[in-house]
């Protein structure tokens, strides 16, 4: 089996439409383009010989350790080696002033700095479009490279010019001390590849994040002040990064197929809105002041309870509602350290569990704290839902642990419709 990393040597970044997973050797290793539930361009967490990769690492023995930058998702890797120290910073582009609009700027933003001594840098360019399915093909350009595949186009503006062969492209850059140089993975729009501006973005970025992370004023009391208090700001940040800014919609988890248990079966695609896990979201949120991402996230879904009838109301949706649900098995990968199968779609969209409906009450009950008020069409919607519940409490259903070896009684489920009503009378 090939050389997996353990999970926890990964790393996220993102723009709040989708995300990458870089890992403390400097490889992304996970990221689809244009979105999250877009198909893959990189992949190899999921097939470390066919998935996929970029990484920047130096060429011999090193040691690594990864962090944010304090309060964002900028992340960074420094490698440690005999001749010298090396930091990559990596990033996806976003501004202060986005405030719930497309990013301006779509790209990944690699910086190397050599910040001690000299360090020579292997760096690997190998998209593998739609899960590594397409036929992806590489060329060299004037500042870099062009990748294509499945319809799609990337361009990697790279400081030194790469070797291509038909499907990727590696090189070595050599740095002395303070030498700094930028990589940058564009799509969909022509990014700034300037050095200025790349910084620029960097700043930009890091304010966006430190204004929209947590902090605590000074003479105010936090309720997650002491030794747990970073942790909650990082665990603020990662939810936040799992929000879509075109919906509102919170996504279970950035990736697909990673196992419960290594070499199970259980392995599903999670990059949908459970909208179970979405309550269970916006409460956190409301309860770390984060009004607006909750509000947005209810919103959505109160204008969907007021299209649909709540028995048509699905335990998942995709960040655009508008996604395909249907499973299929990628037999070609060979899946996490190799848990197979590899899936996409979730079939869980088709299936009835009724504890969605209470943990949607509790969220809007939530809601009901902050400035925006519920009313009208709202009620109505929470009031179609809560008569609904009085009509089907007492059926089987797939439950919280979506069994698909059909229905069955769930005291969770029963328990969820109680609160439903409980928070409603």
């Amino acid at each position: 089996m090939s050389d997996y990393k353990p999970l926890s040597d990964y790393g996220i970044i993102g723009n709040l439409e989708t995300c990458a997973l870089v890992g403390r050797d400097g490889a992304i290793d996970w990221c689809c383009l244009p979105r999250l539930n877009s198909s893959s361009v990189f992949a190899a967490l999921l097939d470390d010989e066919i998935g996929g990769r970029f990484a920047i690492h130096p060429d011999g023995e090193y040691e690594a350790e990864q962090q944010y930058m304090e309060r964002t998702n900028v992340l960074q890797t420094t490698f440690h080696t005999e001749s010298g120290t090396a930091r990559v910073t990596d990033f996806m582009p976003l501004s202060p002033d986005n405030d719930g609009n497309q990013p301006k700027v779509r790209g990944i933003y690699r910086n190397v700095t050599c910040t001690e001594g000299s360090v020579d840098l292997a760096v690997e360019f190998d998209p593998r479009f739609d899960y590594a399915r397409a036929d992806s093909r590489v060329e060299s350009i004037s500042d870099g490279i062009v990748a294509t595949g499945d319809a799609r186009r990337l361009t990697l503006s790279s400081p030194l010019d790469l070797d291509c062969d038909d499907s990727a492209a590696d090189g070595t850059l050599s740095l002395s001390e303070y030498d700094s140089e930028w990589f940058v993975l564009e799509y969909g729009t022509r990014a700034p590849t300037g050095d200025d501006s790349c910084e620029h973005l960097l700043d930009n970025t890091v304010e966006f994040w430190r204004d929209w992370a947590h902090d605590c004023p000074d003479g105010e009391d936090c309720p997650f002040a002491d030794y747990g208090h970073d942790m909650v700001v990082r665990s603020d940040l990662t939810l936040k990064l799992l929000t879509y800014q075109g919906t509102g919609g919170i996504t279970a988890a950035p990736t697909t197929s990673l196992p419960e248990v290594v070499g199970g079966v259980r392995n599903w695609d999670y990059r949908y809105n459970w909208l179970r896990d979405g309550a269970f979201t916006v409460r956190a949120f409301g309860n770390l002041g984060d009004t607006e991402e909750a509000v947005d996230y209810l919103d959505d879904f109160l204008e969907l309870g007021q299209s649909v009838d709540p028995a048509d109301l699905q335990p998942i949706y995709g960040l655009q509602h508008g996604s395909t649900y249907e499973e299929q098995e990628l037999d070609h990968l060979e899946g996490y350290r190799g848990s197979a199968p590899v899936r996409i779609g979730n079939g869980a969209a088709d299936q009835l569990q009724l504890g969605i409906y209470g943990e949607l009450v509790l969220a809007i009950n939530q809601l009901s704290w902050s400035d925006r008020s519920i009313a009208g069409d709202d009620w109505e919607a929470v009031r179609d839902i809560v008569d609904y519940v009085c009509e089907v409490w007492e059926r089987p259903d797939a439950g919280i642990w979506e069994m698909r070896s059909g229905p069955k009684q769930f005291v969770h489920s029963k328990a969820m419709c109680w609160v439903c009503l409980l928070y409603t009378s």
